[in-house]
């Protein structure tokens, strides 16, 4: 600030002087003293100052330094995450409380008919039990603390976006838990020893998606007569996005050169699961029915009554504004946090089950999925 001053005083005197004001005249000193005296005034020292001394002062240098940490500085935009739009693969549900539930549900018809010749009577038939599910609700939770004084000292808006964030982390957990439903060995496990109609290990290819329906073509009940089961969706690791489109969009078989029509590019629905585990080129895939279309469930996703969505809370402040020690108190803001240590607590929270089993591991029904490990070629 100084040399600016400086500069001015130099540019004043020179402007006076071409207006013919000669040197040495008084209006010229009088402009003169007066710079002085503003440049005297900044820096804190005045001519009959009896304890006059240096002081650090700000450099030019320090200019550039002042405004690179103070002033240009903003908050830029986050990373962009990756969300597993798994909804079409379970089936809602809803428990009145944390306490479990159980569900019904036929998996078998009648039994044929017989033929009864004349006079003859009719066998008895007998009827297949409902099979039982049972299952409940869990809270699911975080907590974070901010000091009132880093809420306030805020200037970067760095603490504005904490609520969707908050929000984000309950629906990332959710996603991970419905990805591991059928990524978890004893979901594998279970598939595996079903045999043939329910894995395989080849990678994922038009041939091996044409197996894959084949499979579920060929779904039976609990008496072995055939059910209603397609496949509507494949759920894919990240790194097969490529092969899932080209497989959709090739009106050939893409794997093959011939001209054979690739038939099975339609009839399901591709999703990406950004949490399945592995490394190329074994990477693993899966095929679901649609439970809407034909009732069979390979998941539940259970949630609470009255809590569809996740929930934010803040603590209330213990805090009172006064302008009496006896007169009474006004509540105050709460990003003043607590009375004792000003902390601003806030918590997100959700709550969710499913079917979890020693041997079905988290397959509501085992009918409605297929898995394949991708190793073989």
């Amino acid at each position: 600030m100084r040399r600016i001053v400086s500069m001015l005083s130099d540019i004043r005197q020179l402007q006076m002087k071409q207006a013919g004001v000669k040197e040495g005249d008084a209006q010229l000193r009088e402009t003169a003293n007066k710079f002085r005296w503003f440049d005297n005034a900044l820096s804190g020292i005045t001519p009959t100052s009896t304890n006059a001394k240096l002081e650090e002062v700000m450099t030019s240098a320090d200019f550039a330094y002042a405004i690179t940490e103070f002033v240009q500085r903003q908050m830029v935009p986050g990373y962009k995450r990756t969300r597993f739009n798994f909804e079409p693969l379970v089936w809602n549900d809803t428990a009145p409380n944390f306490l479990t539930v159980t569900r019904y549900q036929k998996r078998a018809g009648l039994e044929d008919l017989e033929f009864v010749g004349q006079k003859g009577v009719a066998r008895p038939g007998s009827v297949v039990e409902a099979t039982k599910r049972q299952y409940r609700v869990y809270r699911w939770a975080k907590q974070f603390d901010f000091s009132m004084e880093a809420l306030i000292n805020d200037d970067l808006g760095y603490f504005e976006d904490q609520a969707t964030l908050m929000g984000e982390a309950a629906r990332r957990t959710l996603e991970k838990y419905v990805s591991r439903f059928y990524t978890n060995a004893t979901t594998i496990a279970r598939l595996t020893g079903l045999g043939a109609l329910y894995m395989q290990n080849g990678r994922l290819t038009s041939t091996r998606i044409s197996e894959c329906r084949m499979a579920f073509g060929q779904r039976v009940d609990t008496r072995n007569e055939p059910i209603d089961a397609d496949l509507a969706y494949i759920v894919y690791h990240r790194g097969l996005e490529d092969t899932v489109r080209q497989i959709q969009a090739s009106q050939l078989v893409p794997e093959l050169a011939t001209n054979a029509e690739n038939v099975v590019r339609t009839g399901w629905t591709g999703i990406k699961d950004p949490y399945i585990a592995g490394a190329a080129p074994n990477l693993p895939w899966y095929g679901f029915t649609n439970h809407r279309q034909n009732g069979i469930r390979p998941f539940v996703l259970a949630r609470r009554q009255g809590m569809p969505a996740p929930m934010l809370m803040r603590k209330r402040s213990d805090i009172e504004r006064i302008t009496s020690m006896l007169g009474g108190g006004a509540t105050a803001p709460p990003i003043l946090g607590d009375f004792d240590t000003g902390n601003v607590v806030v918590k997100v929270e959700d709550q969710w089950g499913t079917y979890i089993d020693d041997t079905e591991g988290n397959l509501f029904d085992y009918r409605g999925a297929y898995y394949s490990s991708g190793t073989a070629a």
